[in-house]
């Protein structure tokens, strides 16, 4: 059998160029959520660390987050386990999606990747119940709205403030659902906070509800660890 050179090698071509543009473009880290994400400063060490790996030209970090917010501020179809109310207002996630069509307009984005700290209100409106739905959705959500299925997914676990559920009561219920969200989808992981919030209060070391100056340093350096980790691993 005779093979054609010139079409094998154009084939050839194809598929490397194919290859080559999907890798190509800007990395985005979209971060979201409520108090512990607001007391993130990134520039501490989630963006050194993300930018000497891949690039300062090469990334785009958004931020968006407010202290105190339930997840149906972002999540659109939230709903409650029984009645009407509260109702979803993702007013938050819109003007988080505003910042991000605007920062990516004209730009090639080579991987997506969502950070997400929040859960503490959802927690202490007896919300546990409905997280996971909200979890799974708010991934979906922004998926679709950025057109792409191969978004990653990152999640701080709340931290060990009220293991007892005592000022709380779905704390660890909360906990639970975001480490097995994270578990159940190769592009999905989970950090650890439990150390980051440990403070003095005049008599003891006390577990507090928000972390430390030095455990949101660190925070910022799980995040991008994880990020890296999920970029390498889904290439």
């Amino acid at each position: 059998m005779k093979v054609n050179i010139t079409l094998l090698v154009s084939l050839l071509i194809i598929i490397v160029s194919s290859f080559t543009t999907k890798r190509e473009g800007k990395h985005l880290f979209i971060l979201s959520g409520q108090s512990n994400m607001a007391g993130l400063q990134p520039h501490e060490s989630l963006t050194p660390l993300i930018n000497e790996k891949l690039g300062q030209e090469n990334v785009i970090l958004i931020k968006y987050a407010e202290g105190g917010q339930p997840i149906r501020r972002w999540y659109r179809y939230w709903k409650p386990l029984e009645g009407e109310y509260p109702v979803a207002q993702p007013d938050l996630y819109d003007t988080l999606m505003v910042k991000v069509q605007e920062a990516i307009k004209n730009e090639n984005i080579a991987t997506v990747t969502f950070i997400w700290m929040q859960g503490e209100r959802d927690a202490g409106e007896k919300n546990g119940e409905v997280y996971e739905a909200a979890l799974i959705g708010l991934y979906d959500q922004i998926s679709n709205d950025l057109g792409r299925t191969d978004i990653n997914f990152i999640i701080g676990r709340l931290n060990d403030f009220d293991m007892l559920n005592e000022k709380y009561p779905h704390w660890t219920l909360i906990r639970d659902v975001q480490v097995k969200v994270a578990e159940s989808n190769p592009r999905f992981g989970w950090i650890d906070t439990d150390d980051l919030n440990d403070k003095w209060n005049g008599k003891e070391i006390i577990n507090d509800l928000h972390m430390s100056a030095e455990g949101y340093r660190i925070m910022g350096k799980r995040f991008a660890d994880k990020a890296l980790q999920l970029i390498l691993d889904n290439k």
